[in-house]
């Protein structure tokens, strides 16, 4: 009897041979796929890091990060408002000089430096009881309501702080009455910048089309 025959089995299953029989261990499912997932991890940087390299070479791709551009431009063009030729010369206007403070002469100095500046010079003297010695401002320029955006505007410019205002008269002729915080005219530089200012136009945004 062998060795190897194990006991009680009466010779009849006997082991023959030298050579033990060798237990192979279960293959662990575990390390394969670890095995997997480590090679595409692997194959993964590696792209990437291509990736990265490309980008530094080509400078990447800009136009992107900076997003899209527009095809349109916002470009300022003038808004329709009156210009100067809309509006009547000083020489189209007619100006009435009138004083309201108990100040004597004031009337005449004022017209005579109106009418230097362009201007036409209808009545000058006192004003009316509706005025005389109530005006506390500088002076109130008042014509006719169609005069409030032609030619009440431009005698604006002479005296800034003067008060605009509209009666019911028919005719085109517009009064300066002078108030008592009067002292002069607007300065002659300062007055005509404002009227050169007055109609030009004004730059306003607007979309260009260029294909939008």
């Amino acid at each position: 009897m062998s060795m190897l025959t194990p006991p009680g089995m009466g010779g009849k299953y006997r082991i023959t041979g030298d050579k033990y029989p060798r237990m192979r261990r279960p293959r662990r499912r575990g390390r394969l796929v670890f095995g997997v997932v480590a090679s595409v991890a692997a194959l993964s940087l590696v792209g990437w890091g291509t990736l990265q390299l490309i980008d530094v070479f080509t400078g990447g791709d800009k136009a992107s990060a900076a997003g899209p551009k527009s095809d349109c431009a916002t470009k300022a063009t003038p808004s329709p408002t009156p210009s100067l030729a809309a509006l009547p010369k000083p020489a189209q206007i007619t100006v009435n000089v009138l004083n309201a403070t108990p100040r004597g002469g004031l009337a005449k100095k004022t017209a005579d430096e109106l009418k230097k500046r362009g201007f036409k010079i209808g009545d000058v003297g006192n004003a009316t009881a509706t005025y005389d010695k109530k005006v506390k401002g500088a002076g109130i320029l008042l014509g006719s309501a169609s005069a409030l955006k032609t030619s009440l505007p431009v005698l604006s410019t002479q005296l800034a702080s003067a008060e605009t205002r509209t009666d019911t008269r028919k005719g085109a002729e517009i009064d300066l009455i002078i108030g008592t915080a009067f002292k002069n005219l607007t300065a002659r530089p300062a007055a005509d910048k404002a009227l050169s200012a007055l109609g030009a136009p004004r730059p306003t945004a607007s979309a260009t089309s260029g294909g939008c």
